[in-house]
């Protein structure tokens, strides 16, 4: 497996050191940065698979990082690592273009993990995080009727289910959110991946990215 190739934009270099030591030797790191115009140059000039993104620091923050590099380099993923877990905060920044949120209580194995799985294309989220996330997008208003044939042949509960999965719940998530059990989300995912003529779970998490569904 690649290592993945990091940037820390936070304007705490405890923290930042801290991050660095317990991602340790499973990442490269190539680069760090503290205010904003600093965070978008050398992000456009090295661009790192992906970056560990503060939501809140001085220039605009996180926000204004993501609209800086994500038009010019799309490819880079940004993963939000923030102390606040505020439903605010955490919508404007996927809104803005950030691939995954997770609160600064996270230990060291598990952001190794959200690391390597953001940079896969996967859409990473504390539960509790995803719910506001969840919550957020399925109450907008659709400006167009859905064209999408293939999300069309899906019920809306497979479409939840699809959601949650993609955002990478384990089974045992998604039964605990819509409250059914781990076999009937079995049962739905088996069904999904037969109507959309996909193998893994993997594929199905590239099918709802492409799609803007996570």
């Amino acid at each position: 497996m690649t290592i993945p190739r990091i940037f820390l934009v936070e304007d705490h270099a405890v923290f930042r050191a801290g991050v660095k030591a317990e991602l340790g030797e499973a990442v490269e790191v190539v680069g760090e940065a503290d205010e904003v115009e600093a965070a978008i140059e050398l992000i456009n000039e090295r661009v790192p698979d992906v970056v560990l993104l503060d939501v809140h620091f001085p220039g605009g923050g996180g926000q204004v990082v993501l609209r800086g590099v994500l038009p010019v380099h799309p490819e880079v993923q940004f993963l939000a690592l923030s102390v606040s877990d505020t439903p605010e905060d955490v919508i404007a920044v996927i809104r803005a273009g950030a691939r995954g949120y997770v609160t600064k209580t996270i230990s060291g194995e598990e952001l190794l993990q959200a690391v390597y799985r953001i940079g896969a294309g996967d859409a990473v989220f504390s539960p509790r995080l995803a719910g506001f996330v969840l919550d957020a997008f399925s109450h907008e208003p659709t400006a167009t009727p859905s064209i999408d044939p293939e999300l069309d042949q899906l019920s809306p509960r497979e479409r939840e289910v699809l959601r949650l999965i993609a955002r990478g719940y384990t089974y045992k998530e998604v039964a605990r959110d819509l409250t059914i059990s781990a076999k009937t989300v079995e049962s739905h995912v088996s069904s999904v991946l037969r109507k959309l003529q996909l193998s893994t779970r993997h594929e199905l998490t590239r099918w709802a990215t492409d799609r803007r569904l996570v």
